[in-house]
Order: C-alpha cells, then structure tokens, then sequence
C-alpha cells in the first residue's frame, strides 16, 4: 500500500462532531489500495483491548485517491481511535497519530477528548428543504412609481444597464410579486442591501438603521416579512459591514475633524489629513474605491454598533437571516460574536457567508452556516457552459469540493449558477460550447446544470430571472430589470425549474441525504450520482452530450431487481441488473425505486 497516500487529521473535515455522541472521522488512501477500512476506537479511558471496530463504506474517489466515512458512537463523548486498512493480498496498515505502520504498537492514536456542545454545527431545520432566491431590489419591480429616483428609466427599456443606472424596484415591488415566489417553489428570498445608499446596488450604507426611501420605509418592510412568513417564504437581508459609504455619518465625522474625531479609529487610516483623491489615504473596499471606507471590526466599538444593527433587525423585523457581504476580510473574532447574537435571538436564523475560494476555517460553526458556493459554480461553469472539461474531471472536481466541508456545512452552502456579480449562466452557455457552433443548444445546457444544482446537496438559489431565461454579462449587464412580460419569458423553463424545486421540497434524499459518485462516462459524457436518505435514494444521471446515445445502463446495485421510475417524466422500468435507455441530447434522469427491495 501506498503509506504517503494515507492521510487522517483529527480536525474538519476529517474528524469531526455530528451530535453530543457521534464523531464522524474520514480517511484518505490511494485509489484501490485498500479492500476494507476500519475504524478501531474506545473512550480514552477505557483499558487497553477495550478497543471495538467499525468498518468505513467508501464514500468517494477522485483520481488519486479514495476516501472512506464512518460514525463513531461515544456515550461518554470522549474517544480514542486508530485506523486498519487491508488489501486483497491481505496487507495489513495501522494509521494514527504518528502516522502509518504495519505495526499497530508504532502508531499512536487519535484522541477526541470530549465532544461539548460548541463543537457541534446545529442548521436551522428549514435550511435543508429550502430554496432560495435572489432579488436585485432596484431591479425586481417597480411597485410604487412614487418613489422612484428622478432619474429613473422606463421599465420596458431595454438598454443595458449603466453602473449608475436606476428603474425605480422597490419593497413594494417584492411584495405585489411574492404569490409569484410561492408558486415558483421558493422558500426564502435573499434581498441585496436595502439600507440608505446613493447607489443602486446599495453596497455603500450610509445609515444602517434606515431603508433607502427609493426602496420603502421600515413599516412597509416589516409588510413585506409579515406577508411572506404568512406564504411560508423566508427572508433573509445582506450584511455590509466590512465598509460603509463614505457619506456614514462616523466617516464624516473623521473628514470633517481629522485626527481628533472620536471615530478616526473606526477606519482604517494611514495618514491625516483624510484625502480620498486621487489616492485615498485610508483602506478601501477592494482597490482604491473612496467612496466605501474600510470599517475596524477589531475595534470594540465598531463591533457593538454594528452587533446593535443586527438586533435591531432581528427584533424588528423578524428577519430569518443574513447573506454576509465580503466575509473573508472581517475578523474571525467579529463573526463569532456576531453568530452568538444572531442564534440567541433566532436559533432558525441562517448564516451565510461570502467567501469565494475555500471557506472551511469559516464553517466550523462558530461563524457561518455556510458560504455562497462560487468554488463550485466554477466547477459548472466549466462542465455545462464552457464544456471545457468532460465528465471524469467533473465528477472529481465535485467530489474533491465535497469532501472538503462536514456534513452541516456541505448542507448549508449556498449552491449558484450565477448572481448580481456574475454573468448569467445561461449567457455563459451560449458563449461555451463544443464543435462548430458555440453555444448550440444553450438552454439545454442551462437546463442540465439547474437538475445538478436542485440536486446536489446544499441549498440551491435562482437569481431573478434565471428561471425565465434572462440574459447578461457581468455586472452591471447581469442586473437588468426583471421580465415581466409572459411574451418576454421563457415558460417551459420556468415549468421545468417549477419541478425541481417541488421534487427539492418533496425528496428527503435531496434535502439531507448522503452524496456519493455512481458514474462518470468520459466517452459518453455521463456523469451520476446517488442521494440517499435512510432506505430513500435517488440517482441522477447527467448526459451532457450534444449526441443522442443509446445506452445499456448498469444502475447501483441497490435499484437492482426492482422496479424505477423517471421523476421527470414518470417512465418506469423493471430492472434486473441494467436497462436499455435512449438519451436525447443534454438529457437528465431522476430515478428513484417505486417497489422495495427484495419485492
């Protein structure tokens, strides 16, 4: 066996707590090396040969390795644990904490020396049926001409969107439209900033505690969440507290007094007197951008003030969580007062973090829920819109992604093809693409990649307008006013995405089920994959092929002998070991098990 393949760390996400009594650890080997895995394990007081063994089911691969899963039970919530991993040759390999040998005696072990309460990531019970859905508010709909900008444009202008251009959405807006939500199969709805701002996109607060009166006033959003809890829709608000605008009344307070204001070290400032052309003498969101100020969440209070704007909100508002802005640059230590706050006011209250690469050190759950998924819309991207990579390499860049979060956060990722910072993904599809014709069936494609995303585990989340097929580059053409318009919409796709978010909210496996890799075809471009619940499953099969295939398919082995079912297209089958399938070009399939097995 390959001994420098083999890797356990007693940390996330290799070791780490499910409940009070259950520790889930992980190992990695070289693919095919290992025939059988066990865990050996006992509470760390217990005397030598008290030791009991659990064998770990392989969960996933990827080129170069497997990787194998178990859950340890612990009464007493302590454990001391080692692993034995054995080949068909009948190899035998000890791994524990000072690594690998064939001698049990020279390995050590790990140690859990007491799973408390902290240590475990509670998610809201809502959050694993939810569907999300994202509302540029300036862009949604126009509900109330009254307070529209001066400089508004009409909503039926086509143009494409300037960086300062307004359309005049608002809450009232939002609120005429939430039957439409309803019916959509949306649960929650993430609303960009709403707070005081010159801007559109409103990322530049200047008064925390006021909603923009382009947008409404505080008695209309409270409406507005009132209405919606009443329709069963959630909402949740965007947090931007990394910067303010520059017109934040602390900030002023600096430009006007300089180094004797008593807010100079809420900002970060390199030098006074404060000068912001045309190189601003203090930290900035990203480059150079004056106009949003960097705010000190180091500094006490900084903190209380924007922890007594999350109160606020919360006590309000009944607000049902918060998408948080830019989260990667905030101190750690800001986030775990900030989710201390946000539980002890709503346990149910979800937190999700905007972090665009690997998000793990944030999502030990001492700080978010989850992250938005932007490393795994990537990884789409280049399957289903670029088609850049075939299925082998997609199914190893998924399950590498998985593997890399635990069981709570994988669940609360917030799963996207696209948002207001992105092109649009159906765009993308039409740009991308094999052979003579870029973009050749786009829409299919886009399709495709909406029954992955409604599918795989963590919450999925629809961009407004993606499920009527609106296009756009990037920001600001991604941020074009909603279509509201039947003749202007996409209804079979609408129908389609429709579907998926009933099946979402009806198929458990889909909601909190396991995820394991069943197929990758690289010659077919096929790729699978199984959700499982309990004696609940479902595999799904992407044909990511602009060719029809006829195809002899060998499904797991647990839908042998039984009879399935497309719960797209209802079309059933009685299955021995495999069945005969005609795949159309950039098709998926739903099957799940209509008899038990062993009927």
């Amino acid at each position: 066996m390959r001994l420098d393949s083999i890797y356990h760390t007693c940390d996330a996400p290799f070791a780490f707590a499910v409940s009070l009594h259950e520790w889930k650890v992980r190992i990695r080997c070289a693919k095919g090396d290992a025939e059988r895995v066990s865990v050996v394990h006992a509470d760390r007081y217990a005397d030598p040969g008290r030791e009991t063994p659990i064998r770990l089911e392989h969960v996933l691969s990827t080129g170069l390795h497997d990787y194998y899963e178990g859950i340890i039970p612990t009464p007493t919530r302590r454990i001391r644990y080692s692993f034995l991993l054995e080949n068909s040759l009948g190899e035998r390999v000890w791994y524990g904490e000072n690594g690998a040998s064939v001698e049990r005696k020279h390995t050590n072990v790990f140690h859990c020396p007491i799973i408390t309460p902290s240590q475990v990531h509670n998610l809201p019970e809502w959050a694993a049926s939810a569907v999300v859905y994202q509302i540029f508010p300036e862009r949604f709909h126009n509900g109330d001409p009254r307070n529209d900008p001066e400089e508004a444009l009409n909503w039926a202008d086509e143009s494409c969107p300037a960086w300062d251009s307004f359309w005049g959405g608002d809450l009232q807006g939002i609120l005429d439209k939430l039957p439409y939500l309803q019916d959509l199969g949306v649960t929650c709805v993430y609303l960009t900033p709403i707070f005081l701002s010159p801007t559109n996109h409103k990322y530049d607060t200047v008064d925390y505690y006021t909603i923009d009166p382009h947008f409404g006033d505080e008695a209309l959003f409270r409406r507005l969440v009132e209405e919606a809890h009443r329709l069963g829709i959630r909402v949740m608000l965007d947090a931007v507290f990394n910067h303010s605008s520059d017109k934040f009344f602390a900030f002023q307070d600096v430009l006007k007094n300089g180094e004797a204001s008593p807010y100079k070290d809420w900002f970060y400032i390199r030098e006074f007197p404060v000068v912001q052309e045309p190189v601003a003498c203090y930290e900035t969101f990203a480059s150079n951008l004056p106009f949003m100020p960097r705010l000190n969440l180091e500094h006490p209070e900084v903190q209380q003030y924007m922890l007594q704007v999350t109160a606020y909100w919360m006590d309000q508002a009944q607000i049902d969580g918060w998408r948080l802005d830019v989260a990667n640059e905030v101190p750690p230590s800001f986030w775990r007062m900030f989710r201390q706050l946000v539980k002890s006011k709503n346990p149910e209250a979800l937190i999700i973090g905007e972090v665009m690469h690997d998000a793990l050190p944030w999502l030990r759950g001492d700080q978010f829920d989850g992250t938005m998924n932007y490393p795994l819309r990537d990884v789409l991207l280049e399957f289903f819109a670029r088609q850049t990579v075939g299925a082998a390499a997609f199914v190893e860049q998924v399950a590498n992604l998985y593997i890399r979060g635990t069981d709570s956060s994988s669940l609360a990722m917030l799963n996207l093809l696209d948002s207001h910072d992105t092109e649009r993904f159906l765009t993308s599809c039409r740009k991308g693409g094999w052979g003579w014709q870029p973009g050749g069936e786009a829409e299919k494609r886009l399709k495709l990649a909406v029954l992955f995303l409604m599918t795989y585990p963590g919450i999925p989340m629809i961009y407004y307008g993606a499920e009527i097929g609106m296009e756009g580059e990037t920001d600001p053409g991604c941020r074009k006013p909603m279509i509201w318009e039947p003749a202007g919409q996409n209804l079979p796709l609408r129908q389609y995405v429709q579907q998926l978010t009933g099946l979402r909210r009806e198929r458990t496996e889909l909601q909190n089920g396991s995820f394991t890799v069943w197929l990758a075809d690289e010659s077919q471009n096929q790729a699978g994959f199984i959700r499982r619940s309990g004696d609940r499953e479902i595999a799904v099969l992407l044909h990511n092929n602009p060719c029809a295939a006829e195809v002899e398919l060998q499904l797991p082995t647990s839908f042998q002998g039984r009879r399935i079912r497309d719960l797209l297209t209802g079309q059933t089958w009685d299955v021995a070991v495999s069945i005969r399938l005609e795949l159309a070009p950039y098709s998926g399939y739903l099957f799940a098990a209509e008899t038990p097995a062993g009927v």
